[in-house]
């Protein structure tokens, strides 16, 4: 693990070893998760493609060290600039960002924002653009209480990881997973977890999306859990739908059988299978494996 200062906040970020020629695959995860949720899919890719994962600020190791003014500004757009920062500092020239959930959202405004650093962007679990008032009421509502009632000795709790193992996914996840999950989820910082969870789900911010999903020129896919309760496929079809690659007659969304929310630790395989399609497809340039 490594860190760079973004906005007076300490990044914690780890970046695989340079592949001639590749291009750089960046990997944003969602809401009270960690960069460790794409370790398995890194794994498998690293050999081809020099990949970088990182914490989100506020997130897993980039926790507020101090209240700096911008810290206070979890509105999607504001970590997607963070983002920028980031690849400017580690002197990425050209990404495809690869964003789970409200990771998905982050990489999708990152396009808009720095069109001629993005070369395409692939969406896992991530979809919407439909505003239903009650619902996000409500989920706001949950959400609120779930963020204030997260003390820090729910780690120390016989077996409560194993409720974690089983939340959100279509099958169960291992024990390991479930004890990261329960970690991140009761490490996040209050203000940071709070914030995103407000600041991403207003109805500006959904109605956004649609709206930049239609400007984006490069290519940009959806890979949703036919399982996922979270983001269900018709609203991640829906956001898809706005695309030019759809309008074209191109099929840019992937459907997962038997998958939830967390498609990157329930399917690593098929999701790295699908990732390099897509980046084959689009013609980036990659190195193949030695056989031994």
């Amino acid at each position: 693990m490594a860190t760079i200062k973004i906005h007076s906040v300490g990044h914690a970020y780890d970046l695989t070893a340079p592949i001639d020629g590749s291009d750089v695959v960046v990997f944003i995860h969602g809401w009270l998760l960690s960069r460790r949720y794409w370790q398995p899919v890194i794994d498998r890719l690293k050999p081809q493609y020099q990949c970088l994962c990182y914490d989100l600020r506020g997130f897993g190791d980039s926790q507020l060290a101090s209240r700096h003014p911008y810290s206070c500004d979890y509105a999607p757009a504001s970590y997607a600039q963070d983002l920028g920062i980031l690849l400017e500092e580690l002197n990425i020239s050209k990404a495809w960002l690869v964003g789970h959930s409200l990771g998905g959202t982050i990489a999708l405004l990152a396009a808009q924002q720095l069109s001629d650093r993005i070369a395409g962007v692939v969406c896992v679990n991530a979809g919407g653009g439909i505003y239903l008032k009650e619902e996000f009421e409500r989920f706001r509502v949950t959400g609120e209480q779930i963020v204030k009632f997260r003390p820090r000795w729910l780690c120390c709790l016989p077996l409560i990881d194993l409720l974690f193992t089983r939340a959100q996914v279509a099958s169960p996840v291992s024990r390991e997973w479930g004890r990261q999950r329960l970690i991140d989820f009761v490490m996040a910082d209050p203000e940071a977890a709070l914030g995103a969870l407000l600041d991403s789900t207003t109805e500006t911010e959904v109605h956004r999306l649609p709206q930049v999903v239609a400007q984006l020129q490069q290519p940009v896919y959806f890979l949703a859990g036919m399982c996922d309760q979270i983001m269900e496929p018709q609203y991640v079809r829906h956001l898809a739908s706005f695309h030019h690659l759809f309008r074209s007659g191109y099929q840019n969304v992937i459907e997962l059988a038997n998958c939830g929310h967390l498609a990157m630790i329930e399917q690593p395989e098929q999701v790295v299978g699908h990732l390099r399609d897509i980046l084959a497809q689009h013609g980036s340039t990659q190195v193949q494996p030695h056989n031994h």
